[in-house]
């Protein structure tokens, strides 16, 4: 049985011992920030980097990711495994994490996952003049990457060798209209692509005015979903929408749906 969860994109989570002295010994650095899975691949590689003055003992799991009333939803699956699941990792060096394909992947489709690796505190030291343990706050990070698996005849990028037909690299098909929510202006963005759309960037207008909806990452909409984020003000139809779509250099307009 699946374990659903919400969880924001990037760094979270706080374990907190005491209100006094903040400690964090460790800072990973993971590579790359984008892994895929294209058609032809079985497996992938994810790399993690100690760059903190302390051991990090980090866990890795693999949720598969789906997108249902406007939220992130995260499901417990099989299809992917990530190995070794708990590895310690001394400062200055690295860990290779093997992401591996247990199944064929289901033909021209794109599939979503997020590895969530979290760190694994240890405990903090006795203190030495006899009053118990020292007292502090803990930081527990957590950390969010995507990963984009592919079936047979899509592709997630295109192959800079040329093994792969251009044609078979899926984009996304984005529309946009405006919403209110509980009396809030919000903007919502549907994509009926077989791929994810990863938007950054993204501006509202409305005539002469313009707002940005998010300075840099506002997220991503995943294929047949539709996701929500607060607007700046109110849209009205004759508004728009431009933003950069899967890291591509210049913002684009997304055109406004019913």
């Amino acid at each position: 049985m699946g374990v659903w969860a919400k969880w924001a994109q990037g760094v979270l989570g706080l374990t907190l011992l005491a209100s006094l002295p903040i400690r964090a010994a460790t800072s990973v650095l993971i590579w790359p920030i984008d892994p895929v899975l294209e058609a032809d691949q079985k497996a992938g590689a994810l790399w993690l980097e100690n760059r903190g003055s302390a051991p990090a003992s980090l866990q890795v799991r693999v949720f598969a990711w789906r997108q249902g009333e406007y939220q992130d939803q995260y499901q417990a699956q099989r299809e992917i495994i990530g190995s070794p699941p708990v590895a310690t990792i001394a400062p200055g060096q690295k860990q290779l994490i093997r992401l591996t394909r247990t199944g064929t992947s289901p033909v021209g489709q794109e599939q979503s996952y997020r590895i969530i690796i979290d760190e694994i505190p240890t405990p903090l030291p006795a203190d030495t003049t006899g009053q118990g343990t020292t007292a502090a706050i803990r930081l527990q990070m957590r950390y969010s990457v995507p990963l984009f698996v592919y079936g047979e005849g899509l592709w997630g990028k295109a192959d800079p060798d040329g093994k792969r037909n251009a044609d078979g690299v899926g984009k996304p098909q984005l529309s946009w209209r405006p919403v209110m929510v509980q009396g809030k202006p919000y903007v919502e963005l549907r994509n009926t692509g077989p791929v994810h759309a990863r938007l950054t960037d993204v501006v509202l207008q409305q005539g002469s005015q313009a707002k940005p909806i998010a300075e840099g990452l506002l997220g991503y909409v995943l294929p047949g979903a539709s996701m929500r984020w607060p607007a700046p003000f109110a849209a009205t139809p004759g508004g728009a929408i431009k933003g950069r779509v899967n890291g591509q250099a210049a913002a684009e307009a997304i055109r406004q749906g019913q």
